[in-house]
């Protein structure tokens, strides 16, 4: 099940399911705000996504409602996250499932937000996406990329080939709009070649991670995950946080793996990524990519939980298709 494609004219709210709106300085929720009014949409806030208490965050009740309130506003028809954090989960038994499937709209965001968008997905069969936050729209510099991937997916009627960005950047752009770095992107390489289709789930593995054993979790038989961490985890944690998942009910059916770009305070280098890959049996007959457009470094795509995915890499030639 999907929702309607977003057009110009519709509404899309902002909620706070993590941290709060609180926390973001003004000038970046002003351009943000701005952005999208520019490609055609009304913005509209949710009734609590300033709230915030001791956490940055705000109370399951108040999370709870806005989630709800933004799935049966008939005139809301995309859903925006502020940011991520690390409590998304405190909602997952509080959501009233049926009312979500019964209003299908376009849920996007990223990090935190992965546990909301494939227990919906799980739970209810409903498309998700992985992609920018609200904030990200407030990056002022080398935000063309997201924001266009953003379009071809949400707004666009035809499958999207994913091509890698001219450049990238890991700088904290949150905190110096102007003086920001950026580097040549080199695009995706290969691991383990071969080509594969499947239902593509994923998103942030640590957060993925705490739906392990959960009826949250999505049925992995079938699936393309698409996996990032941020700089937080360590070589040694992502090699637990892989295992982990290797060892889930249904991973023997896994068809591939796409990991996108790691962070540099992640201390993950292309050879240390290589030994942790090459050494899970599980994974020897997947074709594998690393240093995709996704991920806690930008930009980044958009891409559907529980969409489709084909993935052919050849030859040192990598190709990515996704569609609804």
């Amino acid at each position: 099940m999907q929702a309607a494609k977003l057009k110009a004219g519709d509404e899309i709210r902002i909620i706070s399911p993590a941290n709060s709106l609180g926390i973001i300085a003004k000038d970046q929720l002003e351009h943000a705000t701005k952005l999208l009014e520019k490609l055609g949409f009304t913005v509209s806030f949710a009734g609590h996504a300033y709230e915030q208490d001791i956490f940055g965050s705000s109370s399951v009740a108040s999370r709870v409602e806005d989630i709800h309130n933004a799935f049966s506003d008939p005139q809301v028809k995309g859903i925006l996250t502020t940011l991520g954090g690390h409590n998304s989960n405190q909602l997952l038994q509080e959501l009233d499932y049926d009312l979500i499937a019964a209003n299908p709209k376009r849920l996007c965001g990223y990090s935190d937000i992965t546990v909301l968008s494939n227990a919906i997905y799980a739970k209810t069969g409903l498309l998700t996406y992985s992609g920018p936050h609200f904030s990200t729209f407030g990056m002022k510099l080398g935000n063309e990329y997201t924001v266009e991937c953003f379009k071809k997916m949400m707004m666009g009627h035809e499958a999207v080939t994913v091509e890698p960005s001219e450049h990238w950047s890991d700088d904290a752009w949150f905190i110096d709009q102007e003086n920001r770095v950026f580097e040549k992107n080199s695009g995706p390489y290969i691991i383990n070649e071969g080509e594969t289709e499947g239902t593509l789930l994923g998103g942030n593995l640590c957060t993925l991670s705490l739906l392990h054993g959960t009826e949250y979790m999505p049925d992995l038989e079938g699936s393309v995950l698409f996996l990032e961490d941020d700089f937080e985890v360590y070589p040694e944690v992502f090699d637990r946080d892989l295992v982990s998942l290797i060892q889930q009910p249904g991973f023997s059916g896994v068809k591939g793996l796409a990991l996108g770009r790691f962070q540099r305070g992640s201390r993950m280098s292309r050879e240390i990524l290589l030994t942790i890959i090459e050494s899970k049996k599980e994974l020897e007959q997947l074709p594998v990519i690393a240093d995709v457009n996704f991920g806690h470094a930008s930009p980044i795509i958009t891409f559907p939980i529980g969409g489709r995915v084909s993935l052919q890499a050849l030859q040192e030639k990598v190709e990515l298709k996704i569609w609804e």
